[in-house]
Parts: C-alpha cells; structure tokens; sequence
C-alpha cells in the first residue's frame, strides 16, 4: 500500500509545465510538483477537485505533491512512483507468485535496465512496470502519449526471453472499477505492435487494477489484457 500522510483536499486551476501544477488549497493559490510527467491532459482540466500532500522537507521549491484527481465519480492517482511501491509490496506478500526467495529492483540484463528481477525456484523473471492512468468507458489504456522507452523496454522483455529468462510486464492501473486493459494503439501504433509481437514470443502482459482513497493506493483485482 502507498500511504500519505498529509494529504489536503484541492481544485486544479492551471500546469505551467509538466513538473508543476497551480492549485487551490483552503483558499490560496499554491504550486504543486506533478508526480507524473505524462499528458494526463483528461485529467488536469480547470476546477477539477485533486489531493495534494504536503511535504515535510522545508527546503523544496514546493510544498505540496499532486497525487490524485477525481474523474467524474472515479478517484485516480496519478503519482508516478507509485506503481513501483505497491508492486514490490505485491510481490514481498506472494500474492503476485508463490515462492519467490529473490527480489532486486533496478534489474539490467543486456541494455535494459528492468524495474524488477526476481527469482522462485528454478524461475528466473525480469518484470517492468507501467503505471495506468488513462481510462474511456471503463477501459484502461497505455501509454497517453507516444513513448519510444516503453517500445525500447518491451524489446529488452523479449530478448530477456531469448536468453533463457522469463519476462513479464506489467500494467498497474491507478483506478478501480476497469473492464479490461488495451495498448493505445491510436496514440502510439508501435507501442501495441511491439507488444503484441512480444507476446506471440513469450513475454507475459498482465494488468491490475487498484484500490484507491484521498491518502493511499493498494493493488486489487487482475484485469483482462485485450487489443481493441
């Protein structure tokens, strides 16, 4: 589980740029580092109540963390580092797999460097982890915008395959309430080949969604992978 521990409620007004967001909290006007640097331009939009937590570290040039956005009646978090977090904790309780005895994060095999390796019995797994935030009628998608690094990954997972490992990636959706999970091949074409082609030569895609509140995010529920 992600928690945090100061989290105040919000409105949206503008994002200067991507690592900055300008936010009103009890009624003044704050600027607020954006964990996530994708478009999320569905989800920023004027007025829209977020949360925000503020920071303990008196040094930085803002006070506050953008952490989560309502959507109509869905609550997302939008906090980039977060998947990571409750992957990992996913996989320390063994629900993600039984018997695992070795995890690393930060895994390189060849050029790729993977956000997990881990190890169960004789199975040797590099896993990379992609945080979901784009959803359209209960369908959850990735990426918002076109992302070479993601296609670079997916063709690191296959050549992990090749050499004798086994490769999964992995969608971690910040929402609940997903029908199933898609590549966006209308934003990045490439992205859904790449992963279909990888697929077909043994890498595993799965998804999850997530439980999700003002101050915290948990994994849920496996969601189906399908290509729309």
């Amino acid at each position: 589980m992600q928690l945090y521990n100061n989290i105040c409620e919000g409105v949206f007004i503008s994002r200067p740029n991507r690592f900055i967001a300008e936010v009103e909290v009890g009624g003044k006007m704050e600027r607020c580092h954006v964990k996530n640097t994708e478009r999320c331009k569905e989800l920023l939009i004027p007025n829209a109540r977020v949360y925000v937590n503020r920071s303990d570290k008196p040094e930085r040039a803002t006070s506050y963390d953008l952490v989560a956005v309502w959507k109509g009646e869905r609550l997302i978090n939008m906090d980039s580092q977060a998947p990571n977090k409750v992957f990992l904790e996913y996989l320390q309780s063994g629900q993600y797999m039984d018997g695992i005895t070795h995890i690393k994060a930060e895994a390189t095999y060849g050029d790729s460097r993977f956000d997990f390796y881990i190890e169960a019995g004789k199975r040797k797994i590099f896993i990379e982890v992609k945080g979901v935030t784009l959803e359209t009628e209960n369908i959850a998608f990735f990426p918002d915008a076109p992302t070479e690094r993601g296609v670079k990954h997916l063709q690191g997972l296959a050549r992990c395959i090749d050499g004798g490992y086994e490769a999964h990636v992995v969608f971690i959706i910040q929402m609940n309430g997903i029908h199933h999970f898609s590549p966006n091949a209308a934003t990045h074409p490439a992205f859904g080949a790449t992963l279909s082609d990888v697929m077909k030569s043994g890498v595993k895609a799965m998804a999850f969604d997530c439980l999700v509140t003002p101050d915290s995010l948990t994994i849920n529920n496996s969601v189906m992978v399908k290509f729309d």
